[in-house]
């Protein structure tokens, strides 16, 4: 697995991913909070490790190598 995202990617999708993750889980809505909080979590996910499965269907490479 080749890493696909660049560095400003990947912190935005650290950041965004947290936010996420935090509004989801100070909701009292169940229903909002069951999607926010995984689709944070695959957000710090997929920054942490640099790779993005949608970038690859779609041909995306953010990152600085060739």
């Amino acid at each position: 697995m080749d890493n696909n995202l660049g560095t400003v990617d990947r912190v935005i999708r650290g950041v965004l991913g947290v936010a996420l993750v935090a509004v989801g889980l100070s909701l009292m809505n169940l229903v909002l909070a069951l999607i926010l909080v995984p689709l944070g979590a695959l957000l710090i996910y997929s920054g942490s490790i640099g790779f993005c499965n949608v970038y690859k269907i779609f041909h995306i490479d953010t990152s600085k190598r060739g």
